[in-house]
């Protein structure tokens, strides 16, 4: 993938607040705080820092995009430009200013790669579109077994009128006569030849010469729109999925940007999770905590027996193998924590019985005497 010029212009460590040596978590932590604080449906206005935030976290939360970033920051000043130079281009011998969109363009040029050197000329004008954020609420059971569904969002797309060309229909784009359909002219400069966007096709190497009365000859229309998405199966709570080119679409004929859905899954009302465990409370009684008991107890299937042994204690976690969250390296444990119920309003009979109970018990043994209070 190249790299982009924004690469060498932002720092997106500084961006999300941590160091360049952060762990992929610290990473993920960081980038959600963010997202939490600058989404634009809980902070209006912020569209700007939440896309530089996303934009960031696109980079670094990739291990191949994030190991590519950091070899581009390493070439220091190679990556800002030749002394003079703009950012985001280059000068030379106070010449011609360099357009380049990442370091092949820059390199291609210095070693005669470009537009003298007979290489392939990537198109100047051609930009990768945004990539964009919804978020998806699912209920707790489809969040385990995976689902395929749909979300709307609102982004650049192609023209519906004119399918992205930007001609009005029944005409098409021309090559540009200046540039010959390249997007860039070459300037000589010594020893070395330079490329820069052609500014009468603005770097396409097309012109339009009827624009779409739609798009008005951009190719983009900004519209709502369904995105199809495949949530797999134990797909966690604030996990983000990427929908690879499904993003907003790309100008002058570039790739398009990538959907990533942020999960937020319903809670059930029986069970918790961790992980690929799932949990539950089981309330229990005095008795058959003490004496043990063979109980039901819900699963995501059907139902099935746990032996409570004798005398299990209040927050006992008893493990029910193969029960939690189905997965391909084998599904969790569904794990069961007792409760001891303490009736609140009992019969004569229960009275007298729980009286005789205590009575029974020697004075001399009492759970409190590790405390040295008595």
């Amino acid at each position: 993938m190249p790299a982009q010029r924004e690469w060498l212009e932002k720092d997106f460590y500084k961006v999300l607040g941590v160091s360049e040596k952060a762990t992929d978590k610290e990473i993920t932590r960081a980038y959600r705080k963010l997202a939490k604080q600058y989404h634009p449906d809980a902070n209006p206005g912020s569209e700007d820092r939440f896309k530089e935030v996303s934009t960031a976290y696109d980079v670094l939360g990739d291990a191949a995009k994030r190991k590519e970033y950091d070899e581009v920051r390493r070439y220091g000043p190679v990556g800002g430009g030749f002394p003079g130079a703009a950012r985001g281009g280059g000068g030379f011998n106070g010449g011609a200013r360099v357009s380049f969109d990442d370091l092949g363009d820059l390199l291609g040029g210095l070693f005669g790669t470009g537009a003298r050197g007979g290489g392939q000329q990537a198109r100047a004008g051609a930009r990768r579109g945004e990539d964009l954020e919804a978020t998806l609420h699912l209920s707790f059971r489809d969040a385990i077994e995976g689902v395929t569904t749909t979300v709307n969002v609102t982004s650049d797309a192609s023209c519906s009128t004119c399918g992205g060309t930007g001609s009005a229909p029944g005409t098409s784009p021309v090559i540009c006569s200046r540039c010959g359909g390249r997007g860039v002219l070459a300037e000589d400069q010594g020893l070395f030849s330079f490329s820069s966007p052609c500014r009468e096709c603005g770097g396409t190497g097309m012109r339009v010469e009827t624009p779409c009365r739609t798009c008005r000859g951009s190719g983009i229309e900004r519209r709502p729109r369904q995105v199809k998405v495949r949530i797999p199966a134990g797909v966690e709570d604030g996990q983000r999925i990427r929908v690879k080119g499904r993003g907003g679409a790309g100008h002058n004929g570039g790739p398009a940007g990538d959907l990533f859905v942020v999960v937020q899954v319903e809670p059930h009302e029986l069970f918790g999770r961790r992980g690929k465990n799932l949990t539950l409370r089981l309330p229990v009684t005095y008795p058959e905590a003490v004496l043990g008991a063979t109980v039901k107890v819900p699963t995501l299937e059907e139902p099935v027996s746990l032996r409570i042994p004798p005398g299990t204690p209040a927050g006992k976690t008893l493990r029910v193998r193969g029960r939690g969250v189905p997965a391909r390296n084998g599904a969790g444990d569904l794990l069961v924590t007792v409760e001891v119920v303490v009736p609140t309003h009992l019969s004569d009979e229960q009275r007298h019985a729980v009286e005789a109970l205590a009575a029974a018990i020697p004075s001399d043994v009492s759970p409190r005497r590790h405390l040295g209070v008595e």
